[in-house]
């Protein structure tokens, strides 16, 4: 007789339907306790119990569909390629393409129909339409998607969303209506249903009439990574440089440059003479400008994206040095281990007691109850015996820690910043909550190659942000703490602290929450000041990032499904962010860390 369970036999024959549907021999089906996810070639779906329940098998069933038609009918170089940057816009964009590709197969198939519906209704489960009151509380991207996919398959709006979808209703077909006919006449050809897709959302109002053009390491986070490892090897030799001879780099014609804008930004060309002699040769200044100075008419846009890079941490020191940098940083973890040890341990068990779980006792059937024994003994026909295990609901859950990497932050805030990340991300890890730290600066001082690109183009007016972005990722969401343990020592190098970009890296940070398909999402942002960068303020008007970061914030405060809090280091970041604390005394970041997420946790 064969060992093998009916899960193993579902297991089995799911993967040959998925193989079959997806025209790959190389799928591969796994079982997660987790949120349901894809990485290339492999599914993980949600354990559907060992009795096989007909709703748990059709919710399985359903994800193994989705990821297939996904691997069939998606070409994720051609998605990326002219995905809007504007965090709204691509929310909606990429809800959209699943829903034509899920289209292709349930128009096809009235099994896999069934099947995507299961999943469909998991997936809106945990999404915030089902909790909004009002129109402004309505996630646009989950109300486009469901009306779309009601357009081209006939499938009704699941019960949980009718409302939210209905507050939305009226002002997407009114905008949009003939769109969503042109997208059914193009369901099959992923490069027109992709023009048309944009032509809609700018009918909507939530992108640019001239798109930004993409970098091209936002196009994949996953190969992001690769892809900038050969710029490295070409480009490392200027990276290492000390501050004062990066700075020196493009120094020959900034004076030029910044001639001809003094008329405009007098202002922001004294802060910038204020901050290039610092302790370290390069030490910014942090404006402090009130909202109500800063234009309503703005148009945040960049010169080039050429020379951006979005790198991991293990790519920009050899392996050597980066455990020289963790065994300085371990050093300095020696004074503080205790008290965030001890506030750690604290939000472990607030995060284990949410995950408590309960039984439900004289059941007919489940587990023997040994209080019950007795009773079993003595009247064996007693069907009222038994236990069943309840799951107490918990989010599926991830947290990002996005640190600012500028020159402020040399020194102690950074050192602390980059001991409380770690142990944080062993906590949450030790919980079962997937844990991304990034950070952000420049690749240079005083604008790099972009600022190079922009002198030798004649020096146009008002060019927008001026500098090379470096994104940093220290640890990805699904990389174990003890593999990415000594990338945080990247921190304490020196040279890596520059300048910062910081509406930018926000969005970055919430383009990659927005990929995960956790249910819970918190985006949680270390910073000591305002965004800064020299060249940029030197050539367009006064506020000029700072003004954006508010919009970005504006924006995923209100609209986005991703809950962020922030903590200001000495600087007052309560002016920017809703949910926000600031601290005088770096000592406190590990505790303010802990307490800003266990509060976070415990919302409902």
């Amino acid at each position: 007789m064969s060992d093998e369970s009916p899960a193993d036999r579902f297991k089995s024959v799911l993967t040959g339907a998925s193989r079959a549907l997806a025209h790959d021999a190389e799928v591969e089906v796994n079982w997660t306790a987790d949120a349901p996810s894809q990485s290339g070639h492999t599914f993980r779906l949600p354990m559907p119990g060992r009795n096989l329940p007909r709703a748990a098998a059709m919710e399985a069933r359903g994800f193994a569909d989705s990821f297939a038609l996904k691997l069939r009918h998606h070409n994720d170089a051609l998605h990326n390629r002219h995905a809007p940057v504007e965090p709204a816009a691509r929310a909606c964009y990429d809800a959209v393409e699943l829903v034509r590709y899920e289209a292709l197969g349930a128009n096809a198939y009235a099994g896999i129909r069934d099947n995507l519906d299961a999943a469909t209704e998991v997936r809106i489960g945990g999404d915030p339409i089902t909790r909004a009151r009002t129109p402004d509380e309505v996630p646009v991207q989950a109300a486009l998607a469901l009306l779309l996919r009601e357009r081209l398959t006939g499938q009704a709006i699941p019960a949980a969303a009718q409302a939210g979808v209905d507050m939305m209703r009226g002002w997407i077909e009114d905008k949009a209506a003939g769109d969503f006919d042109a997208l059914a006449a193009s369901l099959d050809d992923q490069k027109a249903f992709q023009q048309r897709s944009l032509d809609m959302l700018q009918h909507l109002e939530l992108t640019r009439m001239e798109p930004y053009d993409l970098p091209p390491e936002d196009n994949d986070d996953q190969d992001g990574d690769q892809e900038t490892e050969e710029q490295e090897d070409g480009e490392n030799t200027g990276d290492d440089q000390n501050p004062s001879e990066a700075a020196a780099e493009p120094s020959e014609g900034e004076d030029d440059g910044d001639s001809d804008s003094q008329s405009d930004s007098s202002d922001d060309a004294d802060d910038v003479d204020d901050g290039d002699e610092g302790e370290e040769g390069m030490l910014p200044v942090r404006p402090n400008r009130q909202w109500h100075d800063l234009s309503d008419a703005f148009d945040y846009r960049t010169f080039t994206t050429a020379f951006d890079e979005v790198v991991g941490a293990g790519d920009l020191c050899d392996e050597e040095e980066l455990t020289r940098l963790r065994a300085y940083l371990d050093a300095q973890l020696k004074g503080l281990q205790g008290i965030v040890t001890k506030l750690a341990n604290r939000l472990q068990r607030r995060l284990m007691a949410q995950q408590n779980r309960s039984w439900d006792f004289d059941q007919e059937e489940g587990m023997l109850d040994a209080a019950r024994l007795a009773r079993v003994v003595i009247s064996p026909g007693h069907s009222l015996s038994y236990k069943i295990e309840r799951d107490v609901q918990f989010k599926d859950t991830i947290v990002t820690l996005l640190i600012d990497n500028s020159g402020s932050m040399r020194g102690r805030p950074i050192s602390i910043a980059a001991i409380s990340a770690d142990v944080l991300a062993r906590t949450l890890e030790r919980c079962g909550v997937k844990t991304e730290i990034l950070g952000f600066t420049t690749r240079a001082w005083k604008g790099g190659q972009s600022r190079e690109a922009w002198l030798n183009n004649g020096k146009p007016a008002q060019p927008g942000r001026l500098n090379d972005l470096r994104h940093i990722v220290y640890k990805k969401a699904d990389e174990p703490w003890r593999r990415a343990r000594r990338n945080l020592g990247l921190m304490m190098r020196e040279g890596l602290l520059k300048e910062n970009i910081d509406g930018e890296a926000l969005l970055w940070a919430h383009s990659r929450l927005l990929a995960r398909p956790e249910d819970r999402r918190i985006l949680m942002v270390i910073s000591d000041g305002a965004p800064v960068d020299d060249s940029t303020l030197s050539v367009n008007s006064a506020g000029y990032l700072e003004q954006h970061l508010r919009k970005v914030i504006d924006w995923i405060e209100r609209q986005s499904p991703v809950q962020i809090v922030a903590i200001g280091i000495g600087h007052d970041v309560t002016r920017y962010y809703k949910r926000a604390v600031t601290i005088m005394d770096v000592e406190q970041l590990g505790g303010t860390m802990i307490e800003q997420l266990a509060g976070l946790f415990e919302d409902d």
